[in-house]
């Protein structure tokens, strides 16, 4: 099988469409392919010779995209990395950025042939690209084939660099929101990444915050499906849901009015409320695939919580047995599961059958909380100048004693 051999900068382009034309002519007959290999060297060195970069982009990924089921994908990657780099020549940005829009269109093309080699090939014109916008909008694409073509396992590790590639691309409020409800519905496939699909659709959610009424309903279906994964969660009891207009505009609606009631009951109140709520509506529940032991479950455990940031800083036995709506014999073993998830630090006072709580954990965590960690820290800030102030004076005080000891002994 002949082969992509390229001698210089200019023979490679040339020799990447002599390579993919002659496999995409074969069939023809030398007749028939001869001429039209012949045509389409000549059109690409004229374009060489004239700098028409988009032009000889467009002409070399017609050919290369007919070749992908006829050669090995070293050879494919040799072709196409010859075609990015075309990205490289020019020094007009709105150049590139068509150049980038004709590689990456046929690609996304027939993403189920060899999508491994095709996101391989996206991943290398992203390392080419200088331009911010550029590589967002490639890595969009990389997102769209990892989908369609069934290979998102590749590409999910590089969702721990998001908040660096925001940083680098400098991308708007439209972009953001498309960036993060893209990656929440690759992570949603993934029930071990439950926990990262709902912080990337909080994200998204997130943008929305000062928007009016009219581009706050965009996001109406992605909050309803927030409230549900969160409820759904097994490993998920804290969230700041309550807090996004986003999700603020389900309180009144008609589809979803009964939905955000449900989010309500987990963030703030106890498991009597959700019990009530299930006999009103148990078939909504099941309509949204949650289920009704499950939720119970979780309410224990967001009860045991909400009974533990009282104040007190002490929990009856008899208060948890009656709030949990358990038996004797298993309240320490829903304070276990509660320390488990870390929801509270607490000690078990068998003797006197009482929980001793150290630390609580806040279920809702909003501008309230963040108001009351604020404050905090400034106490604490302001302790630690006194301590460091004290420190200093007594230091002083020290050394001006010794230096009048020394004044005597002389």
């Amino acid at each position: 099988m002949a082969t992509v051999v390229p001698t210089s900068e200019e023979d490679a382009a040339l020799s990447v469409v002599r390579f993919a034309s002659e496999l995409a002519w074969a069939d023809a007959g030398p007749e028939v392919a001869e001429p039209q290999v012949s045509r389409l060297c000549m059109e690409a060195e004229e374009f060489i010779v004239m700098g028409k970069w988009l032009e000889l982009a467009s002409l070399m990924i017609t050919s290369a995209e007919l070749i992908f089921s006829k050669v090995s994908e070293k050879d494919i990657e040799s072709v196409f990395t010859i075609i990015c780099n075309l990205v490289t020549k020019t020094e007009n940005p709105d150049e590139v950025m068509e150049i980038v829009k004709v590689i990456t269109a046929k690609l996304l093309q027939q993403p189920n042939e060899k999508p491994a080699a095709r996101l391989k090939i996206l991943i290398n014109l992203y390392n080419l690209l200088e331009t911010p916008y550029c590589q967002f909008y490639v890595y969009m694409k990389v997102l769209n084939l990892a989908v369609d073509g069934k290979v998102t396992e590749y590409i999910i590790p590089s969702f721990k660099k998001i908040d660096n590639f925001l940083k680098d691309w400098k991308i708007g409020i439209p972009e953001q929101r498309e960036l993060f409800l893209a990656i929440s519905n690759i992570l949603k496939e993934n029930k071990s990444m439950s926990k990262d699909a709902f912080k990337f659709l909080t994200s998204y959610l997130s943008t929305f915050i000062g928007e009016d009424a009219q581009v706050l309903s965009e996001a109406k279906e992605e909050a309803a499906r927030a409230i549900v994964e969160f409820v759904r969660a097994p490993d998920i009891f804290q969230c700041d849901l309550l807090d996004l207009p986003a999700v603020g505009q389900l309180e009144k609606d008609a589809k979803y009015g009964l939905l955000y009631q449900l989010l309500k009951i987990f963030l703030t109140q106890r498991l009597d409320a959700y019990l009530d709520y299930h006999a009103a509506n148990s078939t909504l529940l099941k309509s949204y695939g949650l289920v009704h032991e499950e939720c119970i479950a979780k309410m224990r455990l967001m009860s045991l919580v909400d009974l533990s940031s009282d104040g007190s800083g002490q929990i009856p036995y008899e208060l948890i047995k009656d709030t949990l709506r358990i038996n004797d014999d298993e309240v320490e073993l829903w304070v276990v599961r509660a320390i488990t998830a870390k929801l509270i630090d607490c000690k078990m006072d068998q003797m006197n059958q009482v929980v001793v709580v150290s630390h609580p954990t806040d279920r809702v965590f909003g501008q309230h909380q963040w108001q009351e960690l604020r404050t905090k820290l400034v106490t604490w800030r302001g302790n630690i100048a006194n301590v460091i102030s004290t420190i200093q004076a007594n230091k002083i005080t020290e050394d001006g004693s010794q230096a009048a000891q020394g004044l005597v002994i002389r």
